[in-house]
Formats: C-alpha cells, sequence, structure tokens
C-alpha cells in the first residue's frame, strides 16, 4: 500500500535521487508529456541524470517540447510517475512495465489515484499535474525557465480545454499567469493546441458525428470510432482527444460518450458529464476512474458489448441524480430528514476507499443481463 506523502517530501525525494526515470502514461496526452518533461528539464537544471519514458510514441503535435527519452544508457535509480492514476495505465510497450511495478514515487491530481507507488502525491484539487509542479520545481530549487514553462502551460492548457472545464479554478489560472510570465509563448502554443486541425482530424469527426446516437430521452449522447475508422482517416490518437468532448457540447445532454477502437480490439472509453451527474462513477464501476466532469475507462469486447456495458452504468448514474434531485426538492439544504424516511438507513458503512475512491478491477469476462438499454437514434448530420 502506497504511503500518502507532502510537498516537502517529495521535494526531499527528488533532491536525493539521480539516475531518475520519468514514466507517463500510455496514449499520451499534454498533461503527462508536459509535466514530464518539465520535471526532466528541472532536474537536469540541478545536475542530474534524466529521462523521460512512455509506452507509446510521443504525437508530433507535442515536438515543440525538448523531451529526452530514455534510451537505457543508465539503469534508474528512481522512478517517478507522473499524471498516471492506476498502474494499468503505463501500458506495455517499450519495457515499461520493468518500471511500473517499482515506481517510488507517483505526482498525480486524480482522486481515484489507486495508490501503486510506494510514496503518492495526490492533489485532487489541482487541474493537472502541470498545475502541482509549477510550484514544487522552483521548491526543488529549479527555475522554470521559457521551455521548462511551455512544458507546464501545455498540461495546465489541455487538461482544462483552454481553461473552460470546470476542474479549472483560480488556483489554475494563477498557475498560468507564472507561467506566462515565466515565459511560455501563449500565443504560439494555443493555437497549436486548439486552433488547428490535421485534414485527417477533420476526416475523423465527419465520422464520428455519423455514428452519432442518443439514449435515455436524449440526455445521453454516444459517438464511437473503430480501428479501422481511425485508420483510415488517418489520423493520431493524440489529435482525437479534444473530441470527447463534442457529445456532451450538445444542447440538453447530461453525459457524453465516445468510444475508440485500440489495435488490440479494446475500447478505450471517455466520459463527460454535467454538474448533476458523476463521471467518475460511471467509469470506476468498469475500472476507470478520473474526476467528477471528465473519466474514462476501457473495456474489451466488440462496439455493442461495450456501448451496453457502459451505457448501463450511465443509466444508474442518471437515476442517482434523478433520485437525489428528488430528495433535495423534497428537503432542502439546512433541513432534516424524517426519521423513517432517512436515506441511509440500514445500510452499513462501506470501507474507507484509497484517496476517497474506491477502485474495481474490471472482470475478463462481463456477464450482461437480459435486457438493454433503448436503442439509441442515429444521427445524420
Amino acid at each position: 500500500m502506497t504511503q500518502n506523502v507532502d510537498r516537502e517530501t517529495v521535494v526531499s525525494r527528488l533532491l536525493a535521487a539521480d539516475d531518475i526515470l520519468i514514466l507517463c502514461h500510455k496514449n499520451p496526452d499534454g498533461d503527462t508529456i508536459g509535466s514530464g518533461t518539465a520535471l526532466c528539464l528541472a532536474l537536469q537544471q540541478l545536475g542530474k541524470n534524466a529521462a523521460v519514458l512512455c509506452s507509446d510514441p510521443i504525437p508530433a503535435m507535442y515536438d515543440y517540447m525538448p523531451i529526452t527519452v530514455f534510451d537505457g544508457s543508465f539503469r534508474p535509480a528512481f522512478v517517478v510517475a507522473v499524471d498516471v492514476a492506476g498502474i494499468q495505465l503505463f501500458g506495455e510497450r517499450n519495457n515499461i512495465q520493468e518500471y511500473a511495478e517499482h515506481v517510488n514515487l507517483c505526482i498525480d491530481h486524480h482522486g481515484s489515484n489507486s495508490g501503486y507507488a510506494y510514496e503518492t502525491l495526490v492533489d485532487d484539487g489541482a487541474a493537472a499535474a502541470a498545475e502541482l509542479l509549477t510550484t514544487l520545481i522552483p521548491e526543488m530549487g529549479a527555475k522554470i525557465t521559457p521551455e521548462i514553462a511551455s512544458c507546464l502551460y501545455t498540461g495546465v492548457a489541455t487538461d482544462t480545454g483552454c481553461f473552460r472545464f470546470s476542474n479549472t479554478t483560480a488556483e489554475t489560472h494563477k498557475a498560468a499567469a507564472a507561467l506566462i510570465e515565466a515565459g511560455a509563448d501563449v500565443e504560439r502554443l494555443n493555437e497549436r493546441l486548439f486552433e488547428s486541425r490535421s485534414h485527417a482530424r477533420v476526416i475523423a469527426e465527419r465520422m464520428a458525428l455519423e455514428s452519432l446516437e442518443f439514449y435515455y430521452d436524449d440526455r445521453c449522447a454516444l459517438i464511437c470510432l473503430t480501428w479501422d475508422q481511425i485508420q483510415a482517416a488517418g489520423v493520431a490518437g493524440a489529435e482525437l482527444e479534444d473530441l470527447t468532448s463534442l457529445p456532451r457540447s450538445i444542447e440538453g445532454v447530461e453525459v457524453g460518450l465516445t468510444l475508440r477502437q485500440q489495435k488490440d480490439g479494446s475500447f478505450k472509453i471517455s466520459v463527460r458529464t454535467g454538474h448533476d451527474t458523476n463521471a467518475c462513477n460511471i467509469a470506476r464501476r468498469l475500472g476507470g476512474g478520473g474526476h467528477p466532469r471528465a473519466a474514462g475507462c476501457e473495456i474489451s469486447g466488440n462496439p455493442d458489448n461495450a456501448k451496453h456495458a457502459i451505457l448501463e452504468e450511465v443509466k444508474k448514474e442518471l437515476d442517482r441524480a434523478d433520485a437525489e434531485k428528488k430528495r433535495n426538492k423534497a428537503f432542502p439544504r439546512g433541513g432534516r430528514w424524517p426519521r423513517e424516511a432517512r436515506p441511509d438507513e440500514g445500510r452499513t458503512c462501506p470501507q474507507q476507499p484509497v484517496n476517497g475512491l474506491q477502485w474495481q478491477t474490471c472482470p475478463s469476462l462481463v456477464t450482461f443481463g437480459d435486457s438493454s438499454p433503448h436503442r439509441g437514434k442515429p444521427f445524420k448530420p
């Protein structure tokens, strides 16, 4: 079991270490790559030997980052993971599992972190791991150079949807301001990250819209891309990350689902929700995790099975949200539950989970019930 540590301990561990390997999660996004590269640059600035390792190729859209990719030229004595909530998220290529099973320190912002590292710093109030590192790096005695600032800004901006998502806080804006003052080229970065789409990305979005379906009185919208479609479009995985906000952006939709088939046939599912529903509740019951408004999981099987599995969890969460609304309407905040109406009557308190959320392992074989969710209405753009 992991030992939760404070910022001072993290700084102490990093300053005492050398030959440091920094691990990112598979299907790398701007936060894991930006945070990993920034930490690597800061450690090198302090005279330490450090490198970054990821199971999957680094997307071309992040080629402005000066990443020192681990080439096996040194034997890691200390392993750090950044923005990785669970051991299953490391992937399997590039011999990453050899190091993933012995992570000394994890720096993360997911409240659903499973506690796989020996020591863990989790701040689920931070919008991104990069937000954490914006203050941690100076505490290490390293200077945030323009290169480091650009890497960290990438992490903060991408994980907040350019500061549009609900995880954006005043502290997030303060971090961004500090990075701009340190030399992050915000105009160039925002154009690169949010205002430029490749031809392949536009083709993939058209395919996704053609798959759009609505469920549960149009409260849930789902798009799906198969591996064959992704290959036909020729789009890189990183370019599809912002596609996850498309279903949720539709008026009246409370839960947006994006299903993306991987090369091995499994489906990477991204869940985005509104204020009344919890994305993490949906994803963690299928072995995933994340944040209240943005979460994800992976499911093996064909498209119909993957849809069925995630839609069953969506229905449970919508029902829970509806029941909570009724309770709040009947008993406004500040009122008292009648003795015979307490919602927790007769229930036992669950065992305290790690970091406030209980992770579950998705079984290898999922048995579905006789009933299926109402078949969605295809949307034709």
